[in-house]
């Protein structure tokens, strides 16, 4: 077998190559291409890179060999490659800085360590540096070598792939504890009513969406509500809702006038979004326990359904116009419970935007009205309720909705 010769270009040393028809560069024809690798070979011995490629060569390795002679040719030649087989005798790197060098270097790349001294110390630190195996010359044969070589490219495929799937865990958790913290913790005291919430985003994996909703109560006697829906469901949408809401319960606590609130907040809404078309709907409402009543304002929301006396009724509020859009008070409508046992329901349109059977009917208002007026529905127990809602509507809509959902149910006494 004649040795290989070795050239000079522009660059420095060229590539050696061999006329192998199984190894080295000459390619496996019976290989898919997709399974071939490119290894680096650093080695300054002449030598030692012929050996090389006489293993490869000799097992049909289906590996393409490339040879540098040096650190700084390794460098522009690393591009590309699988795996780099290093010599940690080299005339510009020696030992376990070489090895540094080029595991900085290497990127996506396997490193394996090919080298005379048998030093077993050296083998561990090099390992536990971040080469992916340590192969002593002479004692490896081809089999041996195409098996190491293979199996530290796929370990550190593996190794990217876990460190990559650790850091998007790492940012779903970050993601996560975020979006928590900006869901809302009803700011409520009294025990003469209880509120269950219902909150469900529509985006893939979010844990909030650009619905929100709110609960303060400012006085032994009033608690303000509040469940809106910024339009659309990105997470700039999302910011959106949790600034909308934000600023709702400073209003409310700042003590705003009542007429002022949902003006002060559509300013909020057009100064913070980032796209002019970008609205909201808003429904709100000041419940006075001691005179049992509540004030009502829509701003394009779909209205509150009361349940009371055995009765489901939608609220008759006027609706409003969309947060946004025309800059206008809603009109204040003055609810009456006439009993001491209601309950009321405020949620956001995903609820109700869903198909009922194969055409394109929406549940809409009655729908819901229907939905809660059920022998079933009055069975569940009122915690429970937002969510068997939900359930009865996505059967109704045959799957999921794709809308965020959101749901505050106050009860007072028995609720119905």
């Amino acid at each position: 077998m004649t040795r290989p010769t070795r050239g000079t270009g522009m660059t420095g040393p060229s590539v050696v190559s061999w006329p192998y028809p199984q190894g080295g560069l000459g390619g496996n024809p019976n290989l898919p291409p997709g399974e071939r690798l490119r290894v680096l070979l650093v080695e300054d011995d002449e030598g030692d890179a012929f050996l090389v490629g006489e293993l490869l060569a000799e097992t049909n390795s289906g590996i393409d060999l490339l040879v540098a002679t040096s650190l700084s040719e390794a460098r522009r030649r690393i591009a590309g490659v699988d795996c780099v087989l290093l010599d940690l005798g080299l005339p510009d790197a020696q030992g376990l800085d070489g090895l540094r060098q080029v595991l900085e270097m290497s990127g996506s790349a396997a490193v394996c360590v090919l080298t005379g001294r048998t030093d077993e110390h050296l083998g561990i630190v090099a390992v536990a540096e971040g080469a992916q195996d340590y192969l002593v010359k002479g004692q490896v044969d081809g089999v041996l070598l195409t098996r190491a070589l293979r199996y530290a490219v796929e370990r550190k495929r593996a190794d990217e792939n876990a460190r990559r799937l650790r850091e998007v865990e790492l940012r779903q958790a970050e993601s996560a504890r975020l979006e928590r913290g900006l869901l809302p913790q009803p700011l409520m005291s009294t025990d003469q009513i209880a509120v269950h919430t219902f909150y469900r985003p529509g985006r893939h994996a979010a844990l909030i969406g650009g619905d929100f909703y709110d609960v303060v109560q400012t006085r032994p006697d009033r608690v303000d509500l509040i469940i809106g829906d910024v339009c659309g469901h990105g997470v700039d949408e999302a910011a959106l809702g949790v600034e909308l809401r934000v600023a709702w319960r400073a209003l409310i606590l700042a003590g705003v006038p009542d007429d002022e609130v949902l003006p002060a907040l559509e300013q909020v809404l057009m100064s913070e979004r980032r796209l002019q078309e970008i609205f909201a709907t808003v429904a709100t409402a000041r419940l006075d326990l001691a005179a049992g009543r509540a004030t009502v304002r829509l701003a394009g929301h779909p209205p509150p359904v009361l349940l009371a006396g055995g009765r489901v009724t939608p609220v008759p509020a006027p609706g409003g116009l969309l947060l946004g859009v025309r800059p206008r008070r809603p009109v204040a409508f003055d609810l009456k419970f006439d009993t001491e046992d209601w309950s009321l329901l405020m949620y956001t349109d995903g609820l109700i935007e869903g198909r009922v059977g194969a055409g394109d009917e929406r549940l809409d208002v009655p729908g819901l009205t229907r939905l809660l007026a059920e022998p079933a529905s009055r069975a569940v127990p009122l915690p429970d309720l937002p969510a068997w809602l939900v359930g009865r509507a996505e059967q109704l809509n045959d799957g999921p909705f794709a809308d965020d959902v959101a749901m505050l149910l106050v009860t007072r006494g028995g609720g119905r």
